[in-house]
């Protein structure tokens, strides 16, 4: 083959591989799916921070994260020279520690012992106190920084391209970044686009009462800033064994080997398209399942924590409040209201 007709080398790994493939997994759904989603927000708030002149050569990068934020922006900072220290907790696995030291980064682990906020909490409490005791250190900030949800725009313009119009995005929340972003952007040309949100019980982005989060990747013991409630048409809320057994399903229906939050994202995608079948429908899918293997695509660990579950459920139970949302698959209409007006709203009714 010629070389003329050969795409330009990427400058990077980051490059080539943060972008989602697009794939069709039924007649009106398809996947984004990601091998590491939260690499494009890490490499985007880097590129901004330093334009901006904020981040020289050298200058410390702390940041909080658990998990594949905190391994982009290990990646990111690997290739460009900036020393990282991660704040995270025990939901990083040996696996992850691992990889974030081989890629230069220092890991402080931390634990809320009741600490207002959880354990998110804890972790950006840390944070601040390595800030302070660093004051030249540059902070990403992923739930509050907008640089966010602004990277994702090229994410939105790969799936108009693609797909032309689509009438519903689903995906799973976390820092707010992803779906906000993609749904602002989309939006812009396609107003009326339907935005599902994927939460999981115990956390308290969506009104949910605060509890163990065994499904981690979404959710959250804090309400970060980007997590832009008006932008939700639907949320709904999936328990941890539910996604465990819906990614195992997303990789043997269709050969997709993804993380848990994806196998959230597929549950409430699948039946909403099956549901609607005139409507195209796109869920996000943040990450690949190998970082899983000893865990979630472990058949002894799955039994062993009570996690065994025969099949995923057919459909959600519909709920009237937030604080409704109990053990098991859930969702609620949201109507692009704020979290203040849902809760009331929900309260009088």
């Amino acid at each position: 083959m010629s070389l003329s007709v050969l795409s330009e080398p990427h400058a990077s790994v980051v490059e080539a591989t943060e972008l989602p493939r697009i794939i069709r997994l039924g007649e009106n759904l398809y996947g984004a799916a990601f091998t590491l989603m939260k690499l494009l927000p890490a490499r985007f708030i880097i590129d901004q921070a330093e334009s901006a002149g904020i981040l020289k050569p050298g200058t410390p990068v702390i940041e909080t994260s658990s998990g594949t934020f905190g391994l982009g922006l290990a990646l990111v900072c690997r290739l460009r020279g900036y020393p990282l220290t991660i704040v995270g907790d025990s939901a990083i696995d040996p696996e992850l520690h691992n990889r974030l030291r081989l890629l230069g980064a220092q890991v402080e682990i931390v634990s809320d012992h009741g600490h207002p906020g959880g354990i998110q909490g804890a972790r950006l409490d840390r944070v601040e106190e390595l800030r302070r005791a660093r004051p030249e250190s540059f902070i990403p900030n992923q739930y509050d920084n907008p640089s966010n949800p602004a990277a994702y725009g090229v994410v939105a313009d790969q799936l108009s391209t693609t797909l032309g119009s689509l009438e519903c995005l689903v995906g799973p929340v976390g820092s707010g970044g992803s779906t906000g972003g993609l749904a602002t952007a989309l939006r812009r040309c396609a107003p009326e686009l339907h935005l599902v949100g994927v939460d999981t019980p115990g956390s308290v982005l969506f009104g949910c009462a605060e509890g163990p989060r065994p499904l981690r990747g979404l959710g959250s013991s804090v309400h970060p800033g980007n997590v832009v409630h008006r932008s939700y048409d639907e949320v709904h809320w999936v328990a941890a064994a539910e996604a465990f057994r819906s990614a195992r399903d997303l990789y043997q229906e269709h050969g997709l080997f993804m993380g848990p939050t994806s196998g959230a994202s597929f549950q409430v995608a699948s039946w909403w398209a099956a549901t609607r079948p005139g409507r195209t429908v796109v869920m996000v899918l943040p990450d690949e399942g190998y970082r899983y293997q000893s865990t979630v695509y472990n058949d002894g660990w799955i039994k062993e924590q009570g996690f065994d579950q025969p099949a995923r459920p057919a459909a959600p139970n519909l709920v009237a409040h937030p604080r409704e949302c109990g053990t098991s698959w859930s969702y609620m209409p949201w109507g692009r209201r704020d979290l203040m007006s849902v809760m009331n709203e929900a309260v009088l009714a």
